[in-house]
């Protein structure tokens, strides 16, 4: 290594230390108020806490896991309180009606991370209820896990999927780790090649819901959902695809993961404005607002690091320096460090669902989840998508 590289890897850690301290401190005050509940996007610089069976529930806790396993800011009450929100989530497991794809967000980042940690057979227990009920939503027709339930009397989604389930799949690696059975495995991977064949494009921007018939399998018609349009290009579902594929390769070794992830991540990359944080969607017609969506950027820095854990050597610096890049912008544009009695969140400027008009340019708690793991990957620590 060169002196000036050893300087540049020395400056890159300084502003992660920082970075590091300053989520530490912040989550150190605000899980004062938070505890053992379930926070989703901040509305007037307070965390609007939702019900246990919504689809955000584990990002709570998962980041207070985060900190947590890294020795600089372990705390037991971090590790107590994520065990709480943990303990709430097995009425989810038994309200069986409320639970949809979103299962994989849910308890990787709350079961899977506490065993992972510390080896408690009830988490594992948990988290292998949970895969199986997860498995219990793939249709065999359209080779697709499932994505909502009915959200009204009568109405018919059984044919939905959408690209966010990607991140749903680790929980269905683990689970043919733990227990040496391939079925769960086998399950991810094909629905993985469903979203290879119908969601990704070949230009690498992706499209949100494909809709199946459910009898037949065969494709019905292709959703904009939380982007603008059927045919955009909604930025955090290249995210969940950059990331989704990429811990697809590392689960399974199949190289059509890793081309798929180098792909859209190129897309990606190839559309972001100056700060490296990018726009809600990648394709907006003039008059629409062009809100950022932090969310996305941190979301897909982690996906870019994924990626450079297993590519070449000669490619490595490429994915990993563009993460870095979202990751330092986030940082040092985006983060609420200033005004922490005045914001509760992490990082500004997160776009949930612009179409219905549903907390824009608000901190987001998986955007602050995602920045925290992506420090955290930086700092060493392996994720527990992994």
């Amino acid at each position: 290594m060169t002196v000036q590289e050893k300087v540049q890897v020395q400056e890159q850690q300084n502003w992660v230390n920082e970075a590091w301290d300053k989520v530490n401190q912040k989550i150190g005050r605000t899980s004062g108020r938070i505890g053992s509940q379930f926070p989703h996007a901040s509305v007037n610089g307070v965390y609007v806490l939702e019900a246990a069976h919504w689809w955000t529930a584990g990002f709570w806790p998962g980041l207070l896991w985060l900190l947590y396993q890294d020795e600089n800011s372990r705390t037991e009450r971090y590790k107590e309180l994520a065990e709480a929100c943990e303990l709430k989530l097995d009425e989810v497991i038994m309200g069986y009606d409320r639970l949809d794809h979103d299962i994989g967000f849910m308890w990787t980042l709350t079961s899977v991370a506490r065993y992972k940690l510390l080896g408690e057979e009830d988490s594992r227990r948990r988290a292998l209820l949970a895969a199986n009920l997860l498995c219990g939503r793939f249709n065999i027709q359209g080779r697709y896990i499932r994505a909502w339930n009915p959200w009204r009397e009568g109405e018919r989604n059984d044919g939905l999927a959408i690209i966010d389930c990607m991140m749903n799949l680790p929980l269905l690696y683990w689970a043919s780790r733990t227990t040496e059975d391939p079925r769960y495995k086998h399950l991810a991977m094909a629905h993985a090649d469903t979203v290879l064949e119908h969601f990704i494009r070949p230009d690498g921007s992706v499209y949100h819901i494909v809709e199946f018939d459910p009898q037949s399998g065969e494709v019905a018609a292709k959703h904009g959902g939380q982007g603008l349009a059927a045919e955009s290009a909604w930025s955090r579902g290249a995210s969940w695809a950059i990331y989704g594929m990429a811990l697809s390769y590392a689960h399974s070794g199949e190289q059509r993961y890793l081309d798929a992830a180098k792909r859209t991540a190129h897309f990606f990359l190839a559309n972001l404005p100056e700060d490296s944080v990018p726009h809600w969607d990648f394709r907006l017609p003039d008059g629409v607002e062009p809100y950022r969506d932090s969310s996305a950027g941190a979301c897909a820095a982690c996906g870019l690091l994924a990626i450079a854990d297993v590519v070449p050597e000669v490619e490595r610096k490429l994915y990993r320096s563009a993460g870095e890049r979202i990751l330092k912008s986030l940082y040092e544009n985006y983060g609420a460090w200033a005004d922490d009695a005045q914001e509760e969140g992490l990082v500004l400027h997160g776009t949930s669902h612009y179409p219905e008009r549903k907390n824009l340019d608000v901190p987001l708690i998986y955007g602050d989840y995602f920045f925290t793991e992506g420090l955290s990957k930086l700092r060493g620590y392996d994720s527990f998508w992994s």
